[in-house]
């Protein structure tokens, strides 16, 4: 008689694979639902969908989460997370704004980067359900709270004064976010670089730190 020490799956029967099921824990079904999400959109995925993809049944599903919108809720939940972090950090609490603006900007980069599949989904949401429009509240709290850090920089002279503070605020999150469309993880160009060409566009723009050109009046009368 075989030893129940063993599985079809290889996993101990100490409880490590429960009832049998495949090796999945909470984590590997939610990085795996997010990837179909944003591949078939959240509406259009199925349970069934999502257990052919995980080549598991729907009631394998189930004993890891209630619903389809529980796993919505988690992979939310992590992108925002990481981005209402970033201005509990000390640096984007304390010190000159502009600084702490630059702070902020840099590590919304990178938690993007880090969570990449779960902040594209929370780019793509269209508020169908409570779950995303909460989730779309939470992140409008978030940009506020930048567009706030950028009135002060104004305020304390570091920044420009002719564009409005929520037009800045547009203007860089529509740079950051565009991220997720092209961005590929592993290559060429790393977090750290990334970072730094954002912070870059974003404090000294496109000119080059050069002399200025003559005036055409000035040489017209010369």
């Amino acid at each position: 008689m075989p030893s129940q020490t063993t599985s079809t799956n290889g996993a101990a029967a100490n409880g490590s694979a429960k009832r049998g099921r495949p090796g999945y824990d909470q984590q590997s079904v939610l990085r795996i639902a997010v990837d179909v999400f944003n591949r078939h959109g959240y509406d259009a995925t199925s349970m069934g969908i999502l257990a052919d993809n995980l080549g598991i049944s729907k009631s394998a599903i189930y004993h890891h989460v209630p619903s389809k919108g529980d796993l919505l809720k988690l992979a939310l939940d992590h992108a925002l997370g990481g981005l209402e972090s970033i201005l509990e950090q000390p640096e984007a609490a304390a010190g000159a704004a502009d600084a702490r603006l630059e702070f902020v900007l840099r590590r919304t980069v990178a938690v993007l980067v880090e969570r990449l599949p779960f902040v594209t989904l929370l780019l793509r949401l269209r508020g169908n359900t409570e779950i995303e429009r909460n989730a779309l509240e939470r992140r409008r709290t978030f940009d506020h709270k930048v567009a706030a850090l950028i009135s002060a920089a104004r305020d304390e002279g570091s920044l420009r004064q002719d564009i409005d503070p929520r037009t800045v605020t547009r203007l860089l999150f529509g740079m950051i976010n565009s991220i997720v469309e092209w961005y590929k993880p592993g290559g060429s160009l790393s977090p750290g670089k990334l970072a730094d060409d954002v912070i870059t566009m974003a404090f000294d723009g496109l000119h080059g730190h050069t002399a200025p050109p003559p005036d055409p009046a000035v040489i017209a009368t010369a």
